[in-house]
């Protein structure tokens, strides 16, 4: 089973693979979401959303890293310099763990990553928040404020969301299987206490639900990144 199921992140916008994000898989269930945060390296003197983005101004040569081009670390943070009218060079690495080192390393200046992945560094304090996304704080950081809160719009319905797919066409008597069992494990309050550890908020759906979510996301980081102008090669 481990091989015939698949699990996957959104890819928010339109990328050159083999393959089409929607049409050639089959979903099977949400798993659960995380808020984006906007961190920087802690050794900067920038605390808050205000001064990150003086700093910017003030410092032409800065650059920040995204786990590659099209992610939604990518787009976030193309969206931001556009509300903000930043200027900084964009970085992209082959995943998010790369892009980490060498923000951790002083090489890079920010990034805005999943909360999730961004929680050992934040705890080991290599990292600093400004912001987060979504319509209210994080339990897990309850110190760091929302984009609304300081001002800024569009960024409340913004998540970085994990699900289980199967390749297209999956017999419906299977994914309703393994749609029951999936939400079945989220229900398990051991398990939800382990996901709030990570900054993870279990978003259990059926197959239906998740795969109208899954379309309806991507579609509107394919429009945010045609009407911000957005180069997936950069």
């Amino acid at each position: 089973m481990q091989g015939y199921v698949a699990t996957l992140r959104t890819s928010p916008a339109a990328r050159t693979v083999p393959y089409e994000p929607i049409k050639d898989f089959t979903p099977v269930g949400m798993i659960g979401g995380t808020p984006n945060v906007l961190i920087v390296d802690s050794k900067m003197p920038v605390h808050n959303l205000q001064e990150f983005a003086q700093y910017l101004k003030e410092q032409p040569d800065t650059n920040y890293g995204s786990a590659g081009a099209g992610s939604l670390t990518h787009l976030l943070m193309e969206l931001l310099k556009q509300r903000l009218d930043l200027q900084t060079e964009h970085i992209a690495y082959k995943g998010i763990a790369p892009a980490f080192q060498d923000l951790v390393g002083g090489r890079t200046h920010a990034m805005f990553p999943g909360l999730a992945a961004a929680v050992p560094h934040l705890l080991n304090n290599t990292v600093r928040a400004l912001a987060v996304t979504g319509h209210e704080r994080s339990a897990r950081f309850p110190d760091v404020p929302t984009f609304s809160e300081l001002g800024m719009e569009g960024f409340d319905d913004v998540l970085q969301w994990y699900g289980v797919s199967g390749p297209a066409g999956m017999d419906p008597e299977i994914v309703q299987t393994l749609n029951s069992s999936l939400n079945k494990v989220l229900a398990m309050p051991e398990l939800e206490k382990k996901l709030a550890i990570e900054a993870v908020v279990p978003m259990p759906m059926t197959a239906q639900e998740f795969g109208d979510y899954a379309a309806k996301d991507l579609e509107r980081w394919k429009r945010v990144a045609k009407e911000q102008n957005i180069r997936l090669d950069a």
